[in-house]
């Protein structure tokens, strides 16, 4: 892999993050992969990265008194977010899910499988796991299947609108 400052090749990410990456503190790499090997297994299986250090971004949605309420998760693939327990407590809403595939595509702007907490829109909570946020360097999605971000932890958890909270089981 041949990592690129992402700031100067916005022609690998999606449109909503390339606006979006001014806001973001840290180094922030981006690399070319092969789209059919963007799912996290496979991407770390070919390109050598360890599921420890790969983070997933969930868009997540519950409702409460006719509002819907989304929020990003963002947990290391070695995890499962907590969708039920502590998610669906932090949006206050009786039932939290995984935001089926289109609805997701279609807020974000962003391609199924390359989704992305940079981006996203801004009334969105964006809650990072404690040890995502603590890792020195994360591979998480581009906005696009063909490509990849490399970022600190600690990048994830100075974003806007961003918390840390102990989100897998």
């Amino acid at each position: 892999m041949h990592w690129l400052p992402a700031s100067d090749h916005t022609e690998l990410i999606a449109a909503p993050v390339s606006a979006a990456l001014h806001g973001v503190e840290g180094d922030v790499t981006v690399a070319a992969i092969d789209p059919a090997l963007s799912d996290t297994a496979e991407f770390c299986d070919r390109y050598g990265w360890t599921l420890e250090a790969s983070a997933n971004c969930v868009i997540v949605v519950g409702r409460r008194g006719g509002e819907v309420r989304y929020a990003a998760c963002m947990v290391l693939a070695t995890m499962r977010a907590d969708v039920n327990g502590v998610i669906r407590k932090r949006l206050d809403v009786r039932k939290s899910s995984f935001a089926p595939m289109a609805e997701a595509v279609e807020l974000t702007g962003m391609e199924y499988g390359g989704i992305t907490p940079i981006g996203l829109p801004a009334d969105w909570p964006i809650l990072v796991d404690s040890r995502v946020a603590a890792h020195p360097r994360v591979v998480i999605g581009s906005g696009v299947r063909r490509s990849k971000l490399a970022l600190p932890g600690a990048s994830l958890a100075a974003l806007k609108g961003a918390e840390v909270l102990d989100l897998a089981n």
